[in-house]
């Protein structure tokens, strides 16, 4: 399999990762949970029509990853490892983007109120790092598995 096929199942997973750790975070956090909205500095309202948009983009970029896995996949040319590596990467850095950027740098809201937030915010951070690793593990994988294929 050529490294370019590799590096295209690598983005659909990251796409596919990113949506589905919106997902997540949309359904569990927001809507069972009701923790938070993705915007919290505004009324109910506005943090609901927020949720929406950020539900949107979520499944927007599976949707995408996924058409990307099946043109792959049409071509003969999915690598597995590289999708697996892709989904975690997107699921690890969508997660750690959270847990730093909108969390603390933007302050667009935080994982819970009205409790000590510290616990909440390693466990975000470190699952956060772990997917990553795992995703950067798998990586390595597709792409040596990607170099040894025949041209």
């Amino acid at each position: 399999m050529s490294t370019p096929l590799v590096a295209r199942s690598v983005w659909s997973g990251v796409l596919v990762g990113i949506g589905t750790a919106a997902f997540i975070d949309e359904t569990v956090f927001h809507q069972l949970l009701h923790w938070h909205h993705f915007y919290d500095k505004s009324t109910t309202s506005m943090g609901l029509v927020s949720d929406g948009l950020f539900h949107a983009f979520g499944f927007f970029a599976v949707v995408i990853g996924l058409v990307m896995v099946a043109d792959l996949v049409r071509r003969a040319g999915l690598s597995k490892y590289g999708l697996a590596a892709g989904i975690f990467l997107g699921l690890g850095g969508f997660q750690l983007y959270d847990g730093t950027v909108q969390h603390k740098l933007m302050r667009l809201h935080q994982i819970r109120y009205e409790v000590d937030i510290v616990p909440y915010d390693w466990a975000w951070n470190v699952i956060a790092v772990l997917l990553l690793v795992v995703g950067v593990l798998l990586l390595g994988v597709a792409r040596r598995r990607g170099a040894a294929a025949p041209r």
